[in-house]
């Protein structure tokens, strides 16, 4: 018995050293036949490697650096209120216009909310929402205003569907810390619209979410003031 387990022992490790000789021969068929396509996608995937990294150091981290240089003497204009100046520059620095126009994204995609910012505040309300319309990123606060802008825009178009529509959107874009402001402003576009119920809802929400806020602390006088026109 212990001779033909032996036996059996020795046919099983010659079987799998057959197994793995034939795996071999196969691979090794397989890189002669098709040796130069994989050098050459090797080759490929190094070159593409080389033009991304080159691209990376050489233009686009530059070109980023020079538009921020740029952008600087705007967001002092901009911090000053001086919103026309921060837009078109003032003839030595460029403006946020002029930064879009030549360097794309390359400040990154707040210069269209700066942009859009100043258009509103100059009252040109359709540019302020094609630029804050193009802002996007991961910044809670700055979205959920820029969504609140482009709501105060289609207002100042006295388009107030719109306009509640992006208040709605600003004021629940992840339960951001100005969501208050934005529930009130959309409660009042609500009154003007005749929609008391809807508005009432909108400060008793800001009531129960947001006691503690500044319009939380003064909500009370909007909901006795629209019960009062409800009766």
């Amino acid at each position: 018995m212990s001779k033909n387990k032996s036996s059996s022992k020795h046919k099983q490790k010659k079987e799998e050293t057959a197994t793995v000789a034939e795996a071999i021969s196969k691979s090794e068929e397989f890189l002669n036949k098709y040796k130069k396509h994989i050098i050459f996608t090797v080759i490929g995937i190094i070159v593409l490697l080389g033009l991304f990294f080159g691209y990376t150091k050489l233009i686009r981290d530059p070109r980023r650096e020079e538009a921020l240089s740029q952008m600087f003497p705007a967001e002092q204009y901009f911090r000053a209120d001086s919103f026309n100046l921060a837009l078109n520059g003032d003839g030595n620095i460029l403006g946020f216009k002029d930064i879009i126009k030549d360097y794309k994204n390359a400040a990154g995609p707040v210069v269209y909310f700066y942009a859009g910012v100043c258009e509103l505040q100059l009252e040109n309300y359709q540019e302020a929402i094609e630029y804050l319309k193009k802002y996007k990123a991961a910044d809670e606060i700055i979205q959920a205003r820029a969504y609140c802008n482009i709501g105060d825009a289609y207002v100042g178009l006295n388009d107030l569907d719109n306009g509640l529509s992006w208040y709605m959107k600003a004021a629940t874009y992840k339960d951001n810390a100005y969501a208050a402001g934005y529930y009130k402003k959309a409660a009042i576009l609500m009154e003007e619209k005749g929609d008391y119920t809807g508005a009432l809802d909108l400060y008793n929400t800001i009531k129960i979410k947001y006691p503690y806020t500044i319009e939380g602390m003064d909500i009370d006088k909007y909901i006795s003031r629209l019960e009062v026109l409800m009766q």
